[in-house]
């Protein structure tokens, strides 16, 4: 990542005096959920600050917690770990996965299209971690249920932006029993925008041309 481009995304974010996830003036969430968007082809997108965040989201918006069991292939021992904490059960592989799991780096960043192409679960967990700039990642959807849970899990779970502040109930319904704090900063949103952008433009090509 070339360190005037990183730079140049800082000292923008740093200057527009927005760097929490609940200022409503705030642009780089958004743009970030664009772009992912349009890459994998997905309606709704939720972005959360771990891999781990993403994956609770991912159960929670299905209604899926403590007690329940679920599906998953090559389930690594972080992740095992983490589903026990929650109380979820990972049975035998046999399909449908509860969600389709894809961890981007510089290696791969360039291809999220393609491997999103291949995800059918409800929900696509994207791990933003490897770009370099933070633990980050997000949570694809064409549900619109889904995307409403797993957004409100993130928020301290009672309220949404709208009523954080006022500690007026939207949607009594979409309360989980307990409160996180998921919200990914627009600093890191920024940067992972970056290198996503920078990672779909064609290799510049350098030398004379042959004639």
């Amino acid at each position: 990542m070339e360190l005037f481009d990183t730079a140049t995304v800082l000292t923008r974010v740093l200057t527009s005096g927005v760097v929490m996830s609940i200022e409503k003036s705030d642009r780089e969430l958004p743009g970030l959920e664009r772009l992912l968007q349009k890459a994998t082809g997905r309606s709704k997108a939720v972005l959360l600050n771990s891999r781990t965040g993403a994956i609770h989201a991912a159960l929670a918006g299905q209604g899926i917690g403590h007690g329940d069991s679920v599906a998953l292939p090559d389930v690594d021992a972080e992740t095992s770990a983490f589903l026990a904490w929650l109380g979820v059960t990972v049975t035998s592989y046999d399909g449908p996965a509860a969600y389709d799991h894809i961890a981007l780096d510089p290696t791969n960043a360039d291809r999220l299209g393609a491997l999103a192409a291949g995800a059918t679960a409800p929900a696509l967990v994207v791990d933003l971690t490897g770009l370099g700039f933070g633990p980050a990642a997000a949570v694809l959807t064409d549900d619109p249920k889904l995307w409403a849970r797993a957004e409100r899990l993130k928020i301290f779970g009672a309220y949404d932006l709208r009523t954080m502040w006022t500690q007026e109930e939207a949607d009594a319904d979409l309360v989980p029993g307990v409160q996180f704090n998921y919200r990914l900063s627009p600093l890191v949103a920024a940067c992972a925008r970056m290198a996503l952008t920078q990672a779909a433009r064609p290799a510049a090509t350098s030398g004379a041309k042959q004639s």
